[in-house]
């Protein structure tokens, strides 16, 4: 069995985060382009401003390999927003998704923050047991058109 652990990025794994949402998003939901873009934009704005008091970001990392994202950032004074949860086909099972979300909820209490909000959409299905697990309940569900597809966009939320 892999050993994961949970580390802060390496350079040019901003970029590892960018392409492996893109492409694992594309084989498994049909997501097109703008998905990854949608992400790119993500993590440039993490990665050229960000308050590393408040905000961060981990790599699961299996055997030395990156397995898995997420991303912790100011949504308000008072909320953080968990973004880019990634958990590669080759690590699930292993806990890494829970592991990954439970690390980003502790450094958003340790931080002051007193909620932690998401957004997903209803085909994320692993996602959503991930979220449910640590807590977090769905507030909103609203039918869009993104990344190619019709899916309904969803809000969730947790109480620190």
């Amino acid at each position: 069995m892999a050993t994961v652990t949970l580390r802060a990025p390496r350079p040019g794994e901003f970029g590892w985060i960018v392409q492996r949402h893109g492409a694992v998003y594309a084989a498994e939901h049909g997501f097109d382009v703008t998905f990854e873009a949608w992400v790119a934009r993500i993590v440039a704005g993490f990665a050229t401003a960000h308050d590393p008091a408040r905000e961060a970001v981990w790599i699961a990392d299996a055997d030395g390999e990156p397995v898995g994202s997420i991303m912790c950032v100011r949504h308000d004074d008072t909320t953080a927003k968990l973004r880019v949860l990634l958990v590669e086909a080759s690590a699930r099972g292993l806990g890494v998704g829970g592991r990954l979300v439970a690390e980003c909820v502790r450094f958003a209490r340790a931080a002051g923050y007193t909620r932690m909000v998401l957004g997903t959409y209803d085909a994320m299905t692993a996602a959503r047991r991930i979220y449910t697990r640590a807590g977090f309940t769905m507030d909103d569900a609203v039918p869009v058109r993104a990344h190619g597809h019709d899916l309904v966009e969803e809000t969730w939320s947790l109480r620190l």
